[in-house]
């Protein structure tokens, strides 16, 4: 591994300075319930409450705020399950250009609708057959689009890192900080900038048990594939992690927690009946992780990151009702 990380707490400080004023600072909630059945103070990043429902607006919005005015008169292109499809939709608006986002056809119709209603132009594929790095690797030189991939990427890691910024400089001191793991992005700058402020502090992922590859990734020292997972966590059902973030998260991750599809809807349960708000399956999967006693040892203050909420309500339901 190189000496300098690719990522810094000095870029996600300057993300946060660039998404200031146009991404949500988000609140961080705290339940007593919540404290007494995990036996810790838990502080909840609701991120969920952010800009398109979820984190991924924050590393949208820094990498394609960075874009020559060349370039975006050009448009932009990214591929996603849906969260940074809406995200990079949504920045491109914000910035007066146009997005074509690759999608799988089996994304949540939630998530297809609003792409399409922030004005993004959708292309779909099979997520078990086709390969979405190439097809947009394609699409975007065939039209001199600018590409921005939801987690291989600097600037995106950096702004995705503005989430435990927030939180640290509003809860303080923490022991331990879960965040949830698709492609690595979100962790990444997060260990980045938790890590940076508090060097003692313990940083743990947390997979669906149907999609560990960055677990048997860090456990073996290399990127290891699995197959493309089967679970209601759609936004982390990637089958290895991003080259990029697994560089970071080997520096800088101690340890990854798995948790079911089952205790995954139990937590989306949890929080909409004693929390009042809504989470996503994967927004969820943090909180599982310590509703379901998996993270050990159990530190005293503990950071969550609620990675987004953008379920639709018939599918809502569905998962919380069992």
């Amino acid at each position: 591994m190189p000496d300098t990380p690719p990522v810094t707490l000095r870029d996600v400080q300057d993300a946060a300075a660039r998404i200031k004023g146009v991404a949500h600072r988000t609140p961080v909630l705290r339940s007593r319930t919540l404290d007494e059945l995990v036996g810790a103070e838990v502080f909840l990043k609701c991120e969920n409450l952010q800009r398109v429902g979820a984190f991924k607006f924050r590393g949208a919005y820094n990498a394609a705020s960075r874009l020559s005015a060349a370039q975006l008169a050009k448009g932009i292109a990214a591929y996603s399950s849906g969260n940074h499809a809406q995200a990079v939709a949504l920045a491109a608006r914000e910035l007066g250009t146009t997005a074509v986002i690759v999608m799988p056809e089996d994304s949540p119709r939630a998530k297809l609708e609003a792409t399409a209603g922030y004005g993004a132009e959708i292309v779909t594929y099979d997520r078990y057959t086709g390969d979405r790095v190439a097809i947009g690797e394609a699409l975007a030189a065939e039209r001199g689009l600018a590409l921005i991939p939801p987690y291989e990427h600097p600037h995106v890691i950096a702004g995705q890192g503005t989430a435990a910024l927030e939180l640290i400089e509003e809860a303080g001191e923490l022991d331990a900080l879960v965040v949830p793991v698709g492609g690595g992005g979100l962790i990444a700058g997060s260990a980045t900038a938790a890590k940076g402020l508090l060097p003692g502090i313990r940083v743990v992922g947390v997979e669906p048990e149907a999609g560990d590859d960055t677990k048997r990734s860090l456990a073996a020292g290399h990127r290891v594939s699995v197959p493309v997972p089967r679970t209601i966590a759609d936004g982390q059902a990637a089958d290895i992690p991003g080259e990029l973030t697994f560089s970071l998260n080997q520096r800088l991750v101690d340890d990854i927690s798995l948790v079911g599809d089952d205790q995954i809807g139990d937590a989306m349960r949890f929080a909409f009946e004693r929390l009042k708000t809504v989470l996503e399956p994967s927004g969820a999967s943090g909180l599982a992780a310590l509703l379901a006693h998996r993270v050990a040892p159990l530190p005293r203050r503990i950071g969550v990151v609620l990675s987004g909420g953008n379920v639709g309500a018939e599918r809502f339901a569905e998962i919380v009702a069992g």
